[in-house]
């Protein structure tokens, strides 16, 4: 109509302030002045044209719901890649695995030889005392290290006791002589007298028992003397055997007794060898005759000897047994020097390992293989000897092997191992 006024626009600033609303203020008009809400005309004109005051309130209870999803989805390529990874992946895992230094030791020419230790000594240690009676030293003649022959005097006991009653004892086999042969005299006249009768049967054996008498006594005081004789001539000591004195207790005042502690001890012959002890599993290879080698602490010297005695029982406790090595004299070869032996026991071509390939535990001596799979086993060996090259394996490898030289304490039988293609020597 005419008069009617023509509604004028809404301006466009008047549009863009809105004001959210709550779901529980939801359809309430804008409270106010400066925020106007949308004509509910309108919107139930428009239809959908007009804004609904409650559709942001609907999205934001949509939010946690995606996101949960989204970080589920996520999770599902994650272990799908995991369970499903493509060979470049494979083999990049595969080179985490230990790298170790392994070669074939291949054989070598070896001699094969017993070691022991043990000192010198002399091969007949003889202890030299007093066979007579208690008597005090009184005269001393030789010093230790000196060369004595047999019957030489090495001290004198006191013999004033004794040489008195040899004396007299000597006047008394003289005198025992006369009376045996003034008997004998006594008995031959009578039994020259005996046919013509001037003496009766009697007289006649009376005179031979008093002769027969006469000479027992003379064996009676023969015998005495000779026994004081000997120990006299037992006051003076002497050497039994040629020979090297090596100690000498005696001294000038010093009492000896029979049975006590030895005055001299002498090598006889100067003879002296070592004594030494050798494992038991070293016993088997070994033989009387063997040469050996002996070399005595602070000397450069080598000396020879040979294999004389091995014992024939094995000490329960330390599993050792004992074994003897002649050697020649020689004034370096002193009785009570350690020394160290070897014997040649055999030569051979056998693997030489670095002693830093052998392990050892309760079971025994053993060595790490890389097997064709690339993993690691376990293989026990037998070291027969050391040498300047390393550890000489008697049994357990061919040398083919692939046998892990450093760091092997550090695996496993069974690991999966890479091998460097770098060479140990």
């Amino acid at each position: 109509m005419a008069g009617q006024a023509e509604p004028q626009p809404e301006s466009l600033a008047t549009r863009e302030q809105v004001a959210w609303i709550g779901r529980d203020r939801a359809g309430i008009s804008p409270v106010s002045g400066d925020t106007v809400a949308f004509d509910r005309g309108a919107g139930e004109a428009g239809g959908s044209s007009g804004f609904s005051g409650v559709a942001a309130p609907q999205r934001s209870r949509w939010i946690p719901v995606v996101v949960a999803a989204a970080v589920a989805a996520l999770g599902l390529v994650i272990a799908y890649r995991l369970l499903h990874r493509t060979p470049d992946a494979s083999a990049a895992a595969d080179n985490a695995v230990p790298l170790v230094s392994a070669r074939s030791p291949g054989v070598s020419a070896v001699t094969a030889t017993v070691s022991f230790t043990g000192t010198i000594d002399a091969r007949y240690d003889m202890p030299i005392g007093t066979e007579g009676e208690t008597g005090r030293i009184t005269a001393v003649y030789v010093e230790a290290g000196e060369h004595v022959h047999q019957g030489q005097p090495l001290a004198r006991l006191d013999d004033s006791i004794l040489l008195p009653q040899v004396e007299r004892l000597t006047a008394s086999l003289d005198e025992e002589r006369a009376n045996a042969a003034l008997a004998d005299a006594e008995y031959a006249r009578a039994r020259q007298v005996q046919s013509a009768g001037a003496l009766s049967a009697e007289d006649i054996e009376k005179r031979r028992a008093t002769a027969v008498t006469a000479e027992a006594q003379v064996k009676v005081a023969a015998a005495q003397l000779a026994e004081y004789q000997a120990r006299l001539a037992h006051t003076e000591i002497r050497a039994p055997a040629a020979g090297i004195v090596l100690t000498r207790s005696a001294e000038v005042g010093q009492i000896a007794t029979p049975g006590g502690s030895a005055l001299f001890r002498l090598a006889r012959g100067g003879e002296v060898e070592m004594r030494g002890q050798v494992a038991e599993q070293d016993l088997p290879s070994l033989e009387v005759g063997q040469s050996a080698i002996v070399h005595l602490i602070g000397s450069d010297r080598a000396f020879r000897g040979k294999v004389r005695l091995l014992g024939a029982v094995i000490d329960p406790q330390t599993r050792l047994g004992d074994i003897r090595v002649t050697l020649e004299p020689d004034p370096l070869l002193r009785p009570g020097a350690f020394a160290r032996a070897e014997v040649v026991v055999g030569r051979g071509r056998r693997p030489v390992l670095p002693q830093t390939a052998v392990l050892s535990d309760e079971l025994g001596s053993y060595v790490y293989v890389v097997n064709a799979d690339g993993r690691i086993e376990r293989r026990a060996v037998h070291v027969t000897d050391t040498t300047e090259q390393g550890l000489v394996i008697g049994s357990g490898l061919t040398g083919n092997e692939r046998v892990v030289m450093t760091a092997a304490a550090f695996l496993h039988p069974g690991e999966r191992v890479a091998v460097s293609s770098a060479r140990v020597s």
